[in-house]
């Protein structure tokens, strides 16, 4: 039997976007989040798309996740803006502060916002995509559940915390780097849960912090605090880089967390009625250093730089950040790959709420 079905990308959207109303989120914002979710689909992280549906609709049922979004500037400045999300729907905070940060960005050459007091926003490079389509350079972070350990350490208190830098080319693919700071995202052990396979010893740690390929075990010490987690970039040991996987970790809560007056660390997902995850979003335009059109232009030499190096013995490409991720999105865009424990579970959503699910 496949372990996946091919599902028309309108199909998902139609039924992920009535999933929401039905819950009562506007829909507006019904639409911005079922867009974040399949351009993650899309290309190519289903650990980020409609797999995530399931969690989103209990969080709202429960009374975790407000329904309905309604921003707070709390502090703004030509190039700053401080903004409490009420609680609300992640992809809609990240969606709308993203926009008044390009907007402050185009008149005054940059700005920067953090978010407190929201959920999880999907994918971080969607919000620093956004500030492509004006040729600028867009920056997405954001923190998260404490799932990763510190180097040497044995509790996870940090997120797998993203990093995502966009930026604009003349003729080439978009530079976009979207990466987690641990080795990988929890939603890649629970992709591989799904598959019943198990995980490479390198990316988590049993509750005594000993490596471990056993997944369902891993997932159920970090739902529960048990002990244990995800590594940082670059495993376990300094030899590999421990550290500064790490520092990167950490670099992220400050920029989110810390800065923002709202939760960081093991603070995260603390309240059980509120998560309290925090971003931190930002544009900058290349007019304020050099011209658009040179900053483009040299991102494209830049590119070609990196493409056209040596390659090693045995490998004949090298890629450039975002560049599978684009040819996915160009392969995915009527339909999708989904996996048939998803697409189960959104049936079962479906029945619960009375919405049809013709998958």
């Amino acid at each position: 039997m496949a372990e996946s079905t091919d599902v028309k990308v309108d199909v998902l959207r139609k039924f992920t976007e009535d999933v929401f109303t039905t819950l009562g989120v506007p829909e507006e914002d019904a639409k911005i989040t079922t867009d974040v979710l399949l351009a993650a689909n899309r290309r190519g992280i289903n650990s980020h798309g409609v797999a995530r549906l399931k969690r989103y609709v209990g969080y709202i049922k429960d009374n975790k996740m407000t329904p309905k979004t309604e921003l707070k500037v709390l502090k703004e400045t030509p190039v700053s803006l401080l903004i409490s999300a009420g609680n609300g729907i992640g992809q809609v905070a990240g969606y709308k502060t993203m926009n008044m940060v390009i907007d402050k960005t185009k008149k005054n050459g940059l700005c920067f916002a953090t978010v407190k007091d929201s959920n999880h926003y999907g994918i971080a490079g969607y919000y620093s995509m956004m500030a492509l389509k004006d040729d600028l350079l867009g920056i997405s972070l954001t923190n998260s559940a404490p799932l990763v350990l510190p180097t040497f350490g044995k509790q996870a208190v940090l997120g797998t915390n993203p990093i995502s830098i966009a930026a604009p080319t003349k003729n080439e693919n978009p530079f976009v780097l979207d990466m987690a700071t641990s080795t990988v995202p929890r939603g890649k052990l629970e992709v591989y849960n799904r598959m019943g396979k198990p995980i490479p010893d390198a990316w988590a740690t049993d509750e005594k912090g000993r490596p471990t390929v056993e997944v369902a075990k891993v997932l159920d010490n970090m739902l529960n605090r048990k002990g244990g987690g995800l590594l940082p970039l670059g495993g376990g040991t300094e030899e590999m880089g421990s550290h500064k996987g790490y520092g990167l970790s950490a670099m992220v809560d400050i920029l989110s967390g810390v800065l923002s007056g709202g939760a960081f660390g093991s603070i995260i997902y603390s309240n059980k009625q509120a998560a309290g995850v925090c971003h931190f979003l930002g544009a900058i335009d290349p007019d304020i250093f050099i011209t658009k059109d040179e900053f483009k232009g040299n991102m494209d030499k830049f590119i070609g730089i990196l493409r056209d190096s040596e390659k090693a013995e045995g490998q004949d490409k090298i890629y450039i950040a975002g560049e599978k991720e684009f040819k996915k999105a160009d392969e995915q865009k009527e339909t999708v790959s989904i996996s048939n424990k998803v697409l189960e579970n959104m049936k079962e959503i479906g029945k619960d709420l009375g919405v049809e699910a013709p998958f």
